[in-house]
């Protein structure tokens, strides 16, 4: 969902130059937490879809998660998508701090910490939280760096 108010919503949707940078990199073919006006790639899920639901098997997965209680969900959806070998790369906040990161993340992905604060969607203000990107790299991107 496109960036509206940072006090009404937990989706932000996704600075589009970071986006093509990763998308050169990782060539996704799917995003999984997209709506109609801010999907990254022609093949999405929506919040009526439920992505968490859907079988990405042979997916390249570009996973922006709505920035809520809901996270751990996804991290850990992504993190089984390696398990089975396919490739799953997130923008999350970046909380070293939680279960879902020492669980999943920490030791198992690689981690882009971004430095300063993204501008997310039409926002004029940077999102008053840090960054990072989660890469888990599966067995169709060994080519990968």
């Amino acid at each position: 969902m496109a960036y509206i108010d940072k006090a009404k919503t937990n989706e932000w949707e996704t600075p589009q130059t970071l986006f093509d940078e990763l998308n050169n990199e990782f060539h996704f073919t799917v995003d999984v937490c997209a709506t109609k006006e801010n999907a990254k790639v022609s093949n999405y899920y929506t919040k009526e879809q439920d992505g968490l639901s859907q079988d990405w098997t042979g997916e390249t997965v570009w996973c922006n998660p709505p920035y809520g209680r809901q996270m751990q969900k996804w991290i850990h959806k992504c993190y089984e998508h390696f398990v089975n070998g396919g490739s799953a790369v997130m923008l999350i906040p970046s909380r070293t701090d939680t279960k879902a990161f020492h669980d999943y993340i920490y030791g198992k992905a690689e981690i882009r910490f971004i430095k300063g604060r993204l501008k997310f969607g039409n926002s004029k203000e940077n999102a008053p939280f840090s960054s990072m990107i989660v890469v888990f790299r599966g067995d169709s991107n060994d080519e990968c760096p």
